[in-house]
């Protein structure tokens, strides 16, 4: 599995410095940075012990659109359930769920929202799935780095798992970006863009498929909208 960690206008550069030790320390090593500078700032660089080079090779993005394009599994993750969502899955769950996604999906992201205020109710959207972490109390919460801590070790075990064979030409599973799209296109064409609730659940519920479910519904969409342009 290709993991990489995003994180979003985080604004504090210790909570960079330690988010970049972390991703290290369990074994990790690609770090996404959108629209901060922080992690230019000495704080970042001391909080990043023996993890500089997890900064100094770190992508940067303006926009969080441009982030996230090109991966397979894009997993935003959230202190709360904040939407009319409510399939978050929990952070012990998520490596089993990731797993169950291959061959089809290996360039996975996970997604961190700033520090003050999470991801957007947008950024969410643009997220296949969500997760969280249970909490005891509601505060005080994790911070930035704490929460990466937590899921690059989760995720961990994810880098050992045997690697799967790569799809043959005749496979019929589907990254689910591509479902995505594909279902979202032909959603607009039937008109259902007037109904923004009804819309995002289906979204939201195509990262459940299993990756031949995947594969078949992309079919048939395909098939859907080739039958419309005739």
């Amino acid at each position: 599995m290709d993991i990489s960690f995003i994180l979003v206008r985080p604004a504090v550069p210790e909570n960079i410095g330690a988010a970049a030790r972390a991703i290290k320390t369990m074994g990790f090593s690609k770090l996404i940075l959108v629209d901060t500078s922080a992690h230019l700032c000495p704080k970042a660089q001391r909080l990043a012990h023996s993890s500089q080079d997890i900064l100094e090779q770190a992508s940067y993005f303006n926009e969080f659109a441009d982030a996230i394009l090109g991966f397979d599994l894009i997993i935003g993750t959230s202190a709360k359930k904040r939407s009319v969502r409510q399939d978050y899955i929990a952070i012990d769950m998520l490596p089993q769920f990731i797993a169950s996604k291959a061959p089809s999906n290996t360039k996975i992201a996970i997604v961190f929202g700033c520090e003050e205020s999470g991801l957007t109710n947008e950024q969410l959207d643009a997220c296949h799935v969500l997760s969280h972490v249970p909490l005891a109390t509601v505060n005080p919460s994790l911070n930035l780095s704490q929460a990466v801590m937590l899921y690059a070790y989760q995720l961990a075990s994810l880098k050992n798992m045997p690697a799967s064979p790569a799809p043959s030409s005749d496979d019929d599973t589907v990254a689910f970006g591509m479902l995505k799209e594909k279902v979202k296109k032909l959603l607009y064409v039937i008109g259902y863009a007037e109904q923004p609730a009804f819309m995002g659940r289906i979204m939201e519920r195509i990262a459940f498929l299993s990756p031949k479910d995947a594969g078949m519904v992309h079919s048939v969409c395909n098939k859907i909208l080739d039958k419309l342009k005739a």
